[in-house]
């Protein structure tokens, strides 16, 4: 049954928004979406791996690979050099992200943060045009600045939300964001299906890597085009302390801000607990995206244009799963909803984990459960949690959120690596994650929602 809603709730007015604004909100969605499909889940894991074998002195196209490369004098297995850098930059981003928060939100111009993390990844993701023959190291730096761009555009960006739409309007507005996010990932994952069958050939390996790299050059060309459409649209909305900081450095004040956040942060346990649950929930949703493609060459055999056909599938499924869960939310509340999508991750799993080798079929079902949970599950995420964060620091608070969000995640591809590394199974790898999913329920679970809200000063929505 639904909670009845306090009279307070209803009688708070949405922030003043218009369609326009909402709209450009929603475009940003569909630009940085690319990066997230063609380049993280898609054609950086095999292109870079690939790259990485060549300079462990494998043979470009072989079927395995038991070399090592050394960076910085360590050792590493050419199979798990991806997934430690995915760890790699996520680490760096628990010291970049929160301070990219706090100086959001004292900036009288959170657009121009925007813009500049936004072309700074697009800009490092049309590099990868470099990266040719054996230079893995090329493609692991630039990848560290396209991600970890990534993640602090994010964090401005999400902290616009609560000023879009009232509590009851807010998980719509996520949803139809990510929504067109994944309508726009998968526009351009088409375009790249199209390339990469119209101009490969059969028996020449080195023509699959060129197409992989200008399909992920391709990415930060759209990144940065449509990221001028919410620069556009998107008003600027100051917060008291934005404000109050106009004749102060935004760089040092927010770095004070945040030491500020972080001593007074254990006034809002509740908050913290669901940002604990969402970290280590969405680490194992992450790392499932981000590694899917590399499974599927690595250990299940798979051609590069099932990958693609496969991840396309899950982008449009998403699009409609998204808004499904979305409407879902409208009915049982977004807590409930995502605890649902959390137990049919656990589902994925476990039949992912049982996939045949050399089976297109199978593994495209699986990704079509995958579209209907995925784009759910992380737009309820961000509505909900824009629910417990105390008003004024929105920024703050999304970029500790942002540590485990699009594209980002740690523990999850670091366990993976480090079984891969341990036991040369990608299967053994794929089930370490089941406790992310379990133990994610469970935190949520435990989380009082209605009182998380009331805790951090906000009037809760009708349904929770």
């Amino acid at each position: 049954m639904a909670e009845t809603v306090t009279p307070t709730a209803r009688d708070v007015p949405p922030p003043a928004s218009t369609r326009r604004e909402r709209t450009g909100w929603y475009v940003y969605d569909w630009a940085n979406s690319a990066f997230q499909t063609t380049v993280i889940t898609v054609f950086l894991g095999p292109f870079l791996t690939t790259v990485t074998e060549l300079a462990a002195g494998c043979e470009l196209g072989a079927d395995t690979c038991d070399g090592y490369v050394h960076p910085l004098g360590i050792r590493v297995a050419a199979g798990s050099y991806y997934p430690y850098l995915i760890s790699l930059s996520v680490f760096l981003t628990v010291f970049v992200l929160p301070v990219m928060g706090a100086i959001a939100d004292r900036s009288m111009h959170k657009k121009r943060l925007l813009a500049g993390a936004a072309f700074t990844g697009a800009g490092a993701t049309v590099a990868m045009a470099f990266v040719t023959g054996d230079r893995y190291l090329l493609g692991g730096a630039l990848f560290l600045i396209a991600n970890i761009s990534f993640g602090a555009a994010l964090v401005v960006y999400n902290s616009f939300l609560p000023q879009l739409g009232g509590p009851d309007e807010r998980d719509g507005i996520s949803s139809r964001g990510w929504a067109l996010g994944y309508l726009g990932g998968g526009l351009l994952l088409a375009l790249n299906l199209v390339a990469v069958t119209m101009f490969s050939e059969d028996g020449n390996p080195q023509r699959t890597l060129d197409l992989a790299r200008w399909s992920i050059v391709s990415a930060g060309v759209w990144w940065a085009v449509f990221t001028l459409v919410p620069l556009r649209w998107l008003r600027e909305h100051p917060t008291a302390a934005a404000l109050a900081a106009q004749r102060g450095n935004v760089l040092t004040d927010g770095f004070r801000q945040l030491g500020r956040t972080l001593r007074e942060i254990k006034a809002y346990p509740l908050t913290l607990f669901f940002l604990l649950a969402f970290l280590v929930y969405n680490d194992g949703i992450q790392t499932v995206i981000t590694l899917a493609s590399q499974y599927g060459t690595e250990e299940l055999r798979l051609e590069q244009d099932t990958l693609i056909v496969t991840i396309l599938l899950v982008q449009f499924l998403a699009f409609g799963g998204a808004l499904l869960l979305g409407m879902l939310a409208r009915r049982i509340g977004a807590w409930k909803t995502i605890l649902l999508s959390l137990v049919l991750w656990t589902g994925v799993i476990v039949a992912a984990f049982r996939l045949p080798a050399e089976a297109p079929l199978p593994f495209m079902i699986l990704g079509g459960a995958i579209g209907l949970v995925l784009g759910g599950s992380q737009a309820l995420s961000r509505s909900l949690f824009s629910q417990l964060i105390p008003a004024g620091r929105e920024g703050e608070y999304y970029g500790f959120y942002e540590i485990s969000d699009k594209g980002t995640s740690w523990l999850g591809p670091l366990a993976f690596g480090l079984v891969f590394q341990l036991t040369s199974s990608y299967r053994v790898g794929l089930v370490s994650l089941l406790i992310f999913f379990v133990v994610g329920f469970l935190l949520l679970l435990a989380v009082p929602i209605r009182r998380a809200i009331v805790a951090a000063g906000n009037p809760p929505p009708r349904v929770l």
